[in-house]
């Protein structure tokens, strides 16, 4: 059996990404490391610190790499292309989009992509969507299933 455990999110300015996860998901700092085995130096060569980020049972490890390139991966490349997130009702998205405006617009944050977030979409199954990206450039889709009648 399965079960979903971590995001890994690789970031070129660590302060500024956890800071924004911490903010943008009201998250808790769970733990830091600074220590890594040899697999993970050679699989992640410039890695400094890795910092747990907790919001529920989802969990996001954020880390930095000095060697990082600071380019964002080419869009037609093969990626992990959004993690998708449920939500409980449809004002959560509300608060979501409106959340990503406010901490963007404090100017406490610097974005590898300004793009907005998208309007709050309805699918023909009732589904509603939202489309945000994150410090990094990096998409998070929020989705509030429809209620079965």
């Amino acid at each position: 059996m399965l079960c979903f455990h971590h995001v890994g999110v690789q970031t070129d300015d660590l302060d500024n990404c956890l800071n924004w996860y911490l903010d943008y998901f009201d998250a808790e700092s769970s733990w830091r490391l600074d220590r890594f085995s040899e697999l993970t130096l050679d699989r992640l060569p410039g890695i400094a610190e890795l910092v747990e980020v907790r919001v529920g049972d989802v969990r996001f490890h954020l880390f930095d790499r000095s060697a990082h390139n600071r380019q964002q991966p080419p869009a037609a490349g093969f990626q992990f292309q959004h993690v998708c997130m449920a939500v409980d009702t449809a004002a959560e998205l509300v608060e979501l989009r409106r959340r990503w405006y406010e901490l963007y617009e404090s100017g406490k944050y610097v974005f590898a992509r300004p793009d907005p977030p998208s309007d709050i979409v309805t699918d023909a199954d009732g589904t509603q969507s939202l489309y945000v990206l994150d410090v990094n450039g990096l998409e998070f889709e929020f989705t509030c299933l429809r209620t079965q009648p």
